[in-house]
């Protein structure tokens, strides 16, 4: 079981199994919001424990069309855990332990600050992978 968590621990959640896949988003939009690392998870393995109430939505203008979910009360990023799709990503840095997975790829990797180094070997995308 993978523990994961908001910041201040009013959010808690378990995976029931290891994500699919990891990725690096360079957007601007997922810079913006500190969810550039994210992990994909499926709806049957999310576990809630604790604060699903306390977790926000925030939800875009067009032509911008994926929410992005945070705690109410500190802040933190969890990507997109509200999701009812079968798969979703979720910020990485809600996890609290190793999960034994490296980035898997680099996406729009055209919007990637000139002070970022991408330094490892994963595969780059101007946009989604496809």
């Amino acid at each position: 079981m993978i523990e994961g968590s908001c910041c201040c621990g009013t959010v808690k959640f378990r995976l029931a199994s290891i994500p699919t896949t990891m990725g690096t988003c360079h957007c601007s939009r997922c810079r913006k919001v500190g969810a550039s690392t994210i992990v994909f998870v499926k709806k049957e393995d999310l576990i809630w424990v604790q604060g699903k109430e306390s977790v926000s939505l925030y939800q875009p203008e067009p032509p911008n069309k994926y929410g992005r979910c945070f705690c109410k009360v500190c802040g933190s990023s969890l990507g997109e855990i509200l999701s009812e799709d079968d798969s979703f990503p979720i910020a990485a840095n809600a996890l609290d332990g190793e999960i034994g997975l490296k980035p898997q790829f680099h996406e729009f990797v055209a919007e990637k600050p000139a002070w970022y180094e991408i330094c490892d070997e994963a595969p780059q995308s101007e946009g989604h992978p496809s």
